[in-house]
């Protein structure tokens, strides 16, 4: 390679991202050093981006999907002035850094996305892509390209291994996103080894069927060959385009390179020495870039933000020549603009009748679709049974992508990240949509929402045992427990369409968490005592006359009716009981103390908590002496009719379970 100030800046990235490996003695080099070409060819050479203003709309989006090479985005960062120190390099992978293992968004400037699980940033990358399809069809005008920005995503042969990729990257295809550029840092080497014991398709011929536009570079460390492909890719304006680059894991360090012990673990002192001394770098210091490669970077930023003063001024024209466009991009970007739910009387009475909760569901986003104008979504081949659909509002895609309505087909995994993809790039307010039991196949993207503080809404119909004849596979028991263990994430089963307009409000209300839905199938009737306290996560639905209870009846979505029909009972044998709904055990969680025990006194031990999913996780608000009206094995194939009493989920069970504590 020449000694030309392009090859030392790649240089640093691949020195700096060793020494910091090196220094914590934990980390991935192989990727650092061999896509340092790639990545310094982007940001430099071709990326509309700016330090200043790392939060600009109209920013090209770069996404690492093979997050384990953190170091290569750390460096990036580092060297284009986003923040990042010598220091914060030093501290890779320490306790409170801004450069933890993988990249986490909100935590550190300029991270897009937060990736690790491989494939998933892949996914998000197509969601942003659609995104930016979207809002350029809504905003832009004849000379007012207000939305116009590419997306680039980098990764490596894990991150094609995973279905993920083969789902988001289909879709992606069909609808035509010409601005979505993935890089594929194509090694032939994984953590086992060799390739080739795992993976021997061809990748260039997945892509073509996906209907990509497909380019090769067959070396690595050629900054104009890449550089070249990237422009072609971009010329391309009516596919994606796939970028295969051809490179060698561990690249410029003699002991390490092609082999796979370059992939997961620091190079070594020695290595590290003599990865210096192959590439020409003299200074053996740590963490020393000469000022010239400062400098060099420097001035490429000083042009890039030229780019972005040009937008601001096309912007304010834009507002100018069309006020009434400039006031519906101010409503897209306002993120308190759901706010004006909340004292609408409309919104809060959606029915007056028996209805299953996903047809309320239903009514409420076509209600809220006129009122919150950026709402973007859909359910995987789903929405006529989750009642998805916004009337009126079209389609998305590649022939129409002014339409609103997603069509993510069967990809639920996918869907869900291409759903954080959505929100991440900002301007729109996503939801997905798929079957409760299916959520299984979502919990992955719903785990990396929640630690994005991503606040993306899943809608997760057929709730319980209610489903009937589709039988146990179709049948959720254990799902809601998995999701309420996870940190910062709320799950709502609303009992009456009062909860369940609560449950939709704070879901698009919510700043930084994610919420998922659990709606049921069959009708429910409309609870008398239900109201805006649902937005408490749990209140008083039916009370006691007695100062203090003499039980508890605690329950969730259509086990609530189960509850108040147990109350009426247990009065008639002398027991007075407090009937509390819980649809969101979460925010309950996060009240005060004294809420909490006005609505859950501690002296009142006798308690029952009935749900027609698994007990797993009520032993917290019943005690260890109180019951649990549950399920404790998968379903069966029935009318729904048949299955409530067939489990033993009935009023008369709870009865029991109240009188067998006293």
């Amino acid at each position: 390679m020449s000694n030309s100030i392009d090859t030392r800046a790649i240089n640093a990235i691949r020195i700096l991202s060793a020494d910091a490996i090196q220094k914590a003695n934990s980390g991935h080099p192989g990727l650092p050093l061999g896509a340092a070409p790639a990545a310094y060819t982007l940001w430099s050479k071709v990326m509309n981006h700016n330090p200043k203003d790392p939060k600009w709309e109209n920013r090209d989006r770069f996404i690492l999907s093979g997050g384990h090479g953190s170091m290569l985005l750390y460096s990036l960062l580092h060297l284009f002035g986003y923040g990042l120190t010598t220091e914060d390099l030093a501290n890779f992978r320490q306790l409170d850094s801004l450069t933890p293992g993988h990249p986490e968004y909100r935590h550190t400037v300029g991270v897009e996305a937060t990736t690790g699980p491989l494939g998933a940033g892949m996914a998000m990358a197509v969601g942003m892509a659609m995104a930016e399809k979207h809002l350029a069809s809504v905003f832009n005008k004849d000379g007012f390209p207000v939305v116009d920005h590419y997306t680039y995503v980098l990764g490596g042969d894990g991150c094609m291994m995973e279905g993920i990729s083969y789902e988001a990257f289909s879709l992606a295809g069909t609808l035509g996103l010409s601005k979505l550029i993935v890089l594929y840092d194509s090694n032939d080497i994984s953590i086992e080894g060799g390739t080739n014991i795992a993976f021997r398709e061809s990748v260039q011929k997945r892509f073509e069927a996906f209907g990509f536009q497909t380019l090769r570079v067959e070396d690595g460390n050629d900054p104009d060959a890449i550089l070249a492909a990237i422009e072609e890719a971009k010329a391309d304006t009516t596919r994606p385009s796939m970028i295969e680059i051809k490179t060698k894991i561990g690249a410029g360090c003699p002991a390490k390179e092609g082999k796979a012990s370059a992939h997961g673990e620091p190079l070594g002192v020695e290595n590290v020495a003599a990865l210096r001394e192959n590439l020409g770098w003299e200074d053996s210091t740590p963490f020393a870039v000469p000022q010239d490669i400062y400098d060099h970077i420097a001035g490429i930023v000083s042009e890039k933000a030229k780019t972005e003063d040009a937008w601001n001024t096309l912007f304010e024209e834009y507002k100018k020549a069309f006020p009434e466009m400039a006031e519906l991009w101010a409503k897209y970007h306002d993120e308190n603009s759901a706010e004006v739910l909340y004292d609408d009387d409309a919104f809060w009475n959606m029915a007056d009748k028996p209805e299953a909760t996903r047809n309320l569901s239903g009514k409420i986003i076509n209600y809220m679709k006129d009122r919150i104008p950026n709402f973007f979504g859909g359910a995987a081949d789903l929405a006529p049974s989750t009642k998805t659909y916004m009337k009126d509002l079209g389609d998305f895609s590649k022939e129409t992508p002014e339409g609103s309505n997603l069509h993510f087909g069967v990809r639920e995994l996918a869907m869900a990240a291409i759903g954080n993809g959505i929100w991440l790039h900002g301007g729109l307010r996503p939801f997905v949509s798929t079957f409760f039991v299916f959520s299984d196949y979502v919990k992955p993207m719903a785990r990396l929402s929640a630690l994005m503080q991503a606040p993306l809404t899943y809608v997760l119909t057929h709730d319980s045992i209610g489903v009937g004849e589709d039988g146990p596979t179709h049948e959720p028991i254990e799902q809601l427990a998995m999701f309420r263990a996870m940190p910062n994430f709320y799950a709502f089963r609303p009992a009456d369409a009062t909860e369940t307009a609560a449950a939709w409000y704070y879901a698009v209300t919510s700043k930084t968490t994610p919420c998922a839905l659990v709606l049921t199938r069959q009708n429910l009737p409309q609870l008398s005592g239900s109201s805006k306290e649902a937005l408490k996560g749990a209140y008083i639905l039916e009370d006691s006359t007695k100062e203090t209870p003499d039980a508890i009846l605690i329950a969730t979505g259509s086990e609530v009716q189960l509850a108040v029909e147990a109350r009426q009972r247990l009065l008639a044998d002398g027991i007075d009981a407090r009937v509390v709904s819980m649809p969101c055990m979460d925010l309950f969680n996060d009240q005060s103390a004294e809420y909490k025990e006005s609505v859950l006194p501690a002296a009142v031990t006798k308690r029952v908590a009935v749900e027609a999913l698994t007990t797993f996780g009520w032993e917290r608000y019943v005690g260890l002496t109180g019951k649990v009206v549950g399920m404790t094995s998968f379903g069966a194939s029935a009318p729904a009719g048949l299955l409530f009493p067939k489990f033993g989920i009935t009023t008369e069970a709870v009865v029991d379970a109240v009188k067998a504590q006293f």
